[in-house]
């Protein structure tokens, strides 16, 4: 018998029991579980699905299809600083997914060559610089703050980002320099790389197009059709660039338009269209199956990560719009109100331990508004809140480590707790 592994097993079966005899059985012990349950569901079916996988592919593709040279011709450390954070900015705003969906692609980006400065700018403005967002805070809550979070949110991602690049600037150079000393070649001619990555952000975004007003809005009553588009196009330009075999791609393709008119439900065909494009890349051998090999090892990295984060997310704060979890909401509510430089620093560390999925920031606001929350804390929510989450923190660490981490996130809170409370200095009228 090993006596080692068996000693193992008892310690940790008698761990196990000590856990659970010991378990708090309170009612708000009990709620906040629910609630971490409960956000958890939310985040396995608004995000996982339609953000997520899009995303683990775009990064598995940056990985293996887009040059060191690319990455460091643009966002490494030769790059002049406007061309850098100014490509990192847009290329993140361009996304406008949660704190969740942007770290697959962050990674990808990170580990091919880009500077800790842009790739921080990157990293922030994803889920902070959201066209819709913005709009949709300045039709609820007024000009005024959707403005300053438009601002606010730009200035901030460079802010963070010039200061990460200025704080670990020896590391990141050493890094840096590593990674162009075994650089590879061009590869493949830009313009077919360009094309292939901006169909799979059209696809990405087409999938998680949300409802809006005006142009947002018509575009996202044939969102489906254009998500459809851009998959087909992915389709074709993996037979022509990528030598993949055409006849299973058209099978592919003919199963999920099938199940897509049987289901009516955009889940299934989607799932399908998933599942089967990576059966498809795995049998093709070459580009296509190391395609497929870095975005599920993207996935085994990051999921577990996730998913961890958002049970707790939900456990300590709630889910949105659930009243809160082992600490009351309103004890939130009554911390966030006036001014106070406390007020702005308590609503930046709070909105970053939380888990914002797209727009659901704003009436989450709007409900702690009319609970008495002043406009300074509430800016500070809007910029910190949407970038930086409890789940993207675990993640971020796995990549970047530690230290920069915990930098990166006390950068994000204090920009926004500063920047908070100028704008709520000004709202007062000086």
């Amino acid at each position: 018998m090993n006596w080692r592994r068996e000693l193992l097993l008892i310690g940790g079966a008698v761990g196990l029991f000590l856990v659970f005899y010991f378990l708090p059985g309170g009612p708000r012990f009990l709620r906040a579980v629910d609630q971490g349950v409960l956000l958890l569901n939310f985040y396995a079916r608004e995000h996982v699905l339609f953000c997520l996988v899009p995303a683990f592919f775009i990064a598995g593709a940056i990985e293996v299809f887009v040059s060191d040279q690319a990455v460091l011709r643009y966002l490494g450390p030769a790059a002049p600083k406007p061309v850098a954070y100014g490509v990192a900015s847009v290329a993140g705003a361009i996304l406008a997914v949660c704190s969740c969906t942007i770290l697959p692609i962050f990674a990808g980006i990170y580990t091919m060559g880009a500077g800790l400065g842009p790739a921080a700018t990157f990293l922030y403005s994803g889920p902070a610089i959201n066209v819709l967002a913005v709009i949709l805070t300045a039709r609820v809550l007024g000009l005024d703050l959707g403005l300053a979070r438009a601002v606010g949110a730009v200035a901030t991602s460079i802010l963070v980002g010039l200061a990460m690049a200025a704080v670990f600037r020896r590391e990141d150079r050493e890094r840096l320099d590593r990674m162009a000393s075994v650089a590879t070649g061009p590869g493949r001619p830009l313009w077919q790389v360009v094309l292939f990555m901006a169909t799979l952000v059209a696809l990405l975004v087409f999938a998680t197009w949300g409802e809006g007003i005006g142009l947002w809005q018509r575009v996202h009553e044939v969102k489906w059709v254009l998500t459809a588009a851009a998959a087909l196009a992915l389709a074709v330009e993996l037979a022509v660039f990528y030598r993949v075999r055409p006849a299973p791609l058209a099978a592919l393709a003919a199963a999920v338009a099938a199940s897509a008119a049987a289901a009516g439900r955009p889940e299934i065909p989607f799932t399908l269209g998933a599942a089967g494009l990576s059966v498809v890349l795995y049998t093709a051998g070459g580009e296509a199956r190391a395609w497929f090999e870095s975005s599920y090892i993207l996935a085994r990295k990051i999921l577990p990560l996730l998913f961890l984060g958002v049970f707790f997310a939900g456990f300590f704060l709630g889910a949105p719009g659930e009243g809160g979890g082992l600490i009351p909401a309103r004890h939130v509510a009554a911390l966030v109100g006036g001014n106070s430089l406390a007020a702005n620093f308590f609503a930046s560390v709070m909105a970053a331990l939380m888990y914002f999925a797209t727009l659901t920031e704003v009436p989450i606001l709007q409900g702690l508004i009319g609970s008495g929350m002043g406009p300074g804390p509430a800016l500070a929510l809007l910029l910190a809140g949407p970038a930086v989450s409890l789940p993207s923190m675990l993640v971020i660490r796995s990549v970047l480590g530690t230290r920069k981490t915990a930098v990166y996130v006390a950068l994000v809170v204090t920009v926004a707790t500063l920047t908070g409370f100028g704008y709520g200095y000004l709202a007062a009228g000086g």
